[in-house]
């Protein structure tokens, strides 16, 4: 599979106004609150403009190129199957099925709320529609069951973020289309870190509400908890169909991702008719939903295009290279500042204009400590993942607060645990390559 974007020239060139006055129009539009697609957009003709580098004449050509890629297609596919999922009814059924796992622990609901953000991640692939989707039904009960509203959304927001970690994932498809990699593949190496982290978020849940006693739930017999998992897994089996379509067809390398979305979708509506659950009349209002989703990120992955080419031709990824290893040229200390980058940008912009602006700069630089390129990717998508939960933008803080009316600094607060979690997976993913390669055909170790 081609890289989506050239490789970088060979010259380092001098950066002046040419390169400094389009990354300020940038900072300026992003601040004002303007669409990410429309900054990125208005920044790359800037770059053309002033530059001289490549000519304009091949914007247009550029902007269609960019979006000209069938891996892309599997996007508005897994979205569509997130917005059947709600629609048909079957989020419903992993989160009782989820509440049926966790009846033996003290903090129950709790536990399978997090639970059910694994559940409904593993088909959408999206942070957003998760937090969204789990929030609505859980917030009001985690509150019923002792937690502070505040911290209720804080658990959500931070279970949410595992839509982007665990595979099928939105993320990785952009992610392997911009540095030329198998979608496939960075999907069977992140499923571990993926489900490191959801257990992390799951331990950091049960901890803290063991110290503050939030929920206090009795603990079950043996006898009692098998019998509420088998009438959960009786009354809701067909929900996972479409995970295990996804997954077997995926991991065995009998469905592309792309097929494997299409496929979750066509079985989705299938049983939503079936139940009757869902309806003809539903659609037009499940298609406009999945379009407005869809339609944020083609856009910015179009006008990324030429402002990658043009910033490859300036030499600015090898200029970055040579900046950071001028600083220190030890492999751990190039690894903690690119993480430290990554959780900034996370913090100020959503994922996938980080991807498509940062990954052909710090991918030399992976490359210059000789880290593995499969490990770089996971490690960029998990240190992104937090600034879903990390303000100004937190975008999942956003949703939540949405949803509840609560504030986005009282959430943000109580999500400062789940934060210390992911970070301590991110650097285990960072300094155990192992973590992301274990599942891989040797070729990739």
């Amino acid at each position: 599979m081609n890289s989506l974007f050239p490789g970088s020239g060979e010259q380092v060139l001098d950066l002046d106004w040419s390169f400094y006055g389009p990354v300020l129009i940038f900072v300026v539009l992003i601040g004002l609150g303007v669409p990410v697609w429309v900054g990125i957009g208005a920044t790359s003709i800037a770059l053309l403009l002033w530059s001289g580098v490549l000519p304009m004449s091949l914007l247009g050509g550029s902007l269609f190129e960019g979006i000209d890629a069938f891996a892309l297609t599997a996007v508005p596919l897994f979205i569509l199957t997130g917005d059947v999922l709600v629609r048909t009814g079957l989020s419903r059924k992993f989160l009782d099925v989820a509440e049926a796992l966790t009846t033996w622990s003290r903090s129950g609901f709790g536990s399978a709320t997090v639970l059910v953000c694994g559940m409904f991640s593993a088909i959408s692939g999206s942070d957003a529609a998760g937090a969204a989707a789990v929030g609505r039904m859980t917030i009001n009960r985690l509150v019923e069951s002792g937690y502070p509203r505040p911290y209720a959304c804080a658990l959500v927001a931070a279970g949410a973020c595992t839509g982007i970690l665990i595979p099928p994932s939105i993320a990785y498809i952009i992610i392997g289309l911009v540095l030329g990699i198998s979608a496939s593949t960075l999907f069977q190496a992140a499923l571990i870190p993926g489900l490191m982290i959801l257990a992390g978020i799951f331990i950091t849940n049960s901890v803290v509400n063991r110290i503050y006693a939030y929920e206090n739930k009795t603990s079950v017999n043996l006898n009692e908890w098998l019998r509420t998992l088998g009438l959960s897994l009786k009354n809701g089996w067909y929900a996972f169909i479409v995970p295990v379509i996804i997954f077997y067809g995926i991991f065995s390398g009998r469905l592309t991702p792309t097929e494997a979305g299409a496929v979750a979708v066509i079985v989705t509506i299938i049983i939503g008719f079936v139940l009757g659950t869902l309806k003809l009349a539903d659609f037009p209002a499940m298609l406009v939903s999945s379009a407005k989703v869809n339609g944020v990120i083609l856009p910015i992955i179009a006008f990324s295009l030429p402002l990658a080419q043009a910033l490859a031709t300036m030499g600015v990824p090898q200029g970055f290279v040579q900046l950071v290893t001028s600083l220190s040229t030890e492999p751990w200390v190039i690894i903690l500042l690119m993480i430290v980058i990554l959780v900034a940008a996370g913090c100020v912009m959503e994922t996938t204009p980080n991807i498509v602006i940062l990954a052909p700069l710090l991918k030399p630089l992976a490359d210059e400590i000789g880290m593995n390129e499969i490990q770089f990717c996971i490690m960029m998508i998990t240190t992104l993942g937090v600034g879903f939960i990390t303000p100004p933008l937190g975008l999942n803080l956003f949703v939540v607060s949405g949803l509840t009316g609560e504030s986005i600094l009282k959430i943000a607060k109580q999500a400062v645990p789940f934060v210390l979690s992911m970070l301590a997976v991110t650097l285990l993913i960072a300094f155990v390559p192992e973590m992301t390669t274990i599942l891989l055909p040797d070729i990739y170790k």
